[in-house]
Parts: C-alpha cells; sequence; structure tokens
C-alpha cells in the first residue's frame, strides 16, 4: 500500500483543490450544477478555494468572506452533497494521509451539511412565506 503524506504546504492545498474539482467538473451528477453556476470562472473559484482551505487547514488567514451565500440558491439537495463529500473523499484518501488530511474530510463534511441544511431552511421559509400570501 502506498504511503502518502499529510497536507502541510500551499502546493498541497494547490493538489487537493484542483484534483477535486476537475473530479467535479466531469461528474455526471454534480458537474452540470458547478459548471452552470461558475461557467467561465473557474480560475477565480479555484483561487478563492485554495485561500479558503488554506485559512481552514493551514491556519495562513488568506481566505476572508462568506462562503454560504453564493451557494444559497442552488438548486441541489441532499444528495448532491452526498456526492460532492463522497468525491471530496475518495479525493482526499488518494493523495493525503494524516491529520491534516482527516481534518479537511471533517470540516467538508460539517459545512456540506451546514450547506444542505441552511439551503433547506431557506427554501421552506421562502415557501411558507408564498404559501401565506
Amino acid at each position: 500500500m502506498a504511503q502518502f503524506n499529510d497536507i502541510s504546504t500551499f502546493e498541497d492545498i494547490k493538489l487537493l483543490v484542483n484534483t477535486f474539482y476537475s473530479k467535479v467538473q466531469k461528474d455526471e451528477f454534480i458537474g452540470p450544477i458547478f459548471n452552470e453556476k461558475i461557467g467561465n470562472r473557474w480560475p477565480e473559484h479555484l483561487e478563492k478555494m485554495y485561500r479558503f482551505w488554506q485559512t481552514i487547514l493551514l491556519e495562513v488567514h488568506s481566505y476572508s468572506g462568506s462562503p454560504f451565500p453564493p451557494h444559497k440558491q442552488l438548486p441541489v439537495a441532499k444528495e448532491h452533497f452526498d456526492r460532492w463529500m463522497q468525491i471530496f473523499t475518495e479525493t482526499t484518501d488518494n493523495l493525503f494521509s494524516g491529520p491534516l488530511a482527516d481534518e479537511a474530510k471533517l470540516r467538508a463534511k460539517n459545512m456540506a451539511e451546514m450547506f444542505n441544511y441552511k439551503i433547506d431552511y431557506f427554501r421552506n421559509l421562502e415557501k411558507s412565506q408564498t404559501d401565506n400570501s
């Protein structure tokens, strides 16, 4: 079995993000959603993701912003987050091993669950407001 190093550098972050999103773009289930939303802005999205994960995993505070709002109106459900998480976990496990790799998977899982919960919440809120008007 191959021995993998842990995530420890900005180059590791870039490898994880680039590998993960190249799989996402090609995925039949979630790829079309990402490709439609991001369009030709993939380089900017990847740069933002590098900074996001660098801040979370390497404690280099290069990301600022609120990650949820751009996702609020996406046409996604739990199955989409499950697929996203499956690809993220497989990508991480195929590239890295160690405490920061485990932290990346945990943070991704928590984020997917929170985003899914918040998207459902706002959808239900909008639906109830529409139903009551």
